[in-house]
């Protein structure tokens, strides 16, 4: 029976984490952001998945999604964009799944939803600002100043590294996370039946 049991829950993890590669490679540009941030909703199967089986799957779940995406799809950013999936995935499902948790009700699912929002805002300003920019800029022998410029050709606010974190990072995530938070809240109640069999 634990048997049975335990190759659901694998067999869960690993569906939902394919379902996430295979929407990561429907990517959508942002007219305020540059080139490179491209909008996907890889994180809805993964959000739902993390509701009912609990953080630690969340977790897992990331870290398929991007592997398997890598098989899929490759990599354009020396690994740089995976590791920043993987990671704002993290901060984003983790904090949602872990007050859901608690206590599932609707309300304390908007609540983990929003802490979620507010922690890929923070941790993906952060990651941004101080190792994944950097990191690509290193990786890729693209000067700083070039990045920025990307950004200051759509929107002539971004003048700094500071000011693409602001006028770009943080409104992509914003977007990203509510319009994540929104599909599952409208699918997670149907689907859910499905996962708690």
């Amino acid at each position: 029976m634990k048997k049975t049991v335990n190759l659901k829950y694998i067999a869960k993890i690993g569906i939902l984490s394919a379902l996430g590669a295979v929407l990561m490679l429907f990517e959508l540009p942002l007219w305020f952001a540059p080139p490179f941030y491209k909008l996907d909703f890889s994180e809805i199967p993964i959000l739902i998945g993390t509701f009912a089986l609990g953080p630690l799957a969340g977790v897992l779940m990331e870290l398929l999604k991007n592997l398997i995406n890598l098989l899929l799809d490759g990599t354009t950013t020396a690994f740089v964009g995976e590791f920043a999936n993987f990671v704002t995935g993290c901060a984003f499902v983790l904090p949602a799944a872990l007050i859901y948790k608690h206590r599932k009700s609707l309300k304390t699912a908007l609540i983990g939803l929003a802490c979620g929002t507010a922690s890929l805002i923070i941790v993906g300003a952060l990651m941004n600002y101080f190792v994944l920019i950097p990191t690509f800029s290193e990786f890729y022998h693209l000067p700083l100043e070039t990045i920025i410029g990307m950004g200051t050709k759509v929107n002539p606010a971004i003048t700094d590294l500071k000011t693409l974190v602001v006028f770009a990072v943080m409104p992509f995530n914003l977007i990203k996370a509510t319009a994540c938070s929104v599909v599952t809240l409208l699918l997670y109640k149907r689907v859910s039946k499905i996962l708690h069999i």
